[in-house]
């Protein structure tokens, strides 16, 4: 029973890795896209349609890209004759990628999916979304420097501010764009 529970645990950590990964960049990319239709000043419709255009397929991507990346390197392995049990299982590296992008890039999209049925969110959802994608890049991120074995504090931040960054880039973008073609 003992072996089996540590086995299983060997195999959830193997994974979580694919799952970190997958979850900051959907919530880094798709609160992006709320950041750059914010900045430029559009309807709030629109950053449901980006912002579900790109979980799902940008989401798609990630995952294909790591599936591809995870077989390539159980092919090496195989070719070099090394042992690869230990090696990840391309297809639950993807559904890793795949299921945390979706599930943690959605979370910059909440605020706007509720705005209708409540006047404060409404008024105050790119606030709410910031601060909710914020949160979950402190989580993903001290998730992330659990992993590694580094500092969980530190690594927090860096994923927000990773994040931050990004958003602050698409956001002025959106801004800029929005003066140009206006």
């Amino acid at each position: 029973m003992l072996k089996r529970s540590t086995s299983r645990k060997k195999m959830e950590r193997k994974y979580l890795s694919d799952f970190i990964y997958g979850g900051i960049d959907g919530a880094v990319t798709t609160f992006a896209v709320v950041s750059g239709v914010v900045g430029a000043s559009l309807n709030y419709v629109i950053v449901l349609i980006l912002g579900f255009a790109n979980l799902f397929a940008d989401g798609f991507s990630m995952a294909m890209s790591n599936y591809l990346a995870t077989k390539s390197q159980y092919e090496l392995a195989e070719q070099r004759g090394h042992k690869y049990r230990y090696y990840k299982q391309p297809r639950k590296a993807a559904a890793a990628t795949f299921f945390s992008f979706v599930i943690i890039g959605m979370i910059p999209l909440i605020s706007f999916i509720i705005a209708p049925f409540s006047f404060f969110i409404e008024e105050n959802k790119f606030t709410l979304s910031f601060i909710l994608t914020g949160i979950a890049l402190l989580i993903v991120g001290a998730a992330k420097g659990n992993i590694i074995g580094k500092n969980r504090i530190k690594s927090s931040f860096e994923t927000f501010l990773i994040g931050g960054v990004a958003a602050l880039i698409a956001f002025l973008v959106g801004y800029f764009l929005r003066g140009v073609l206006s």
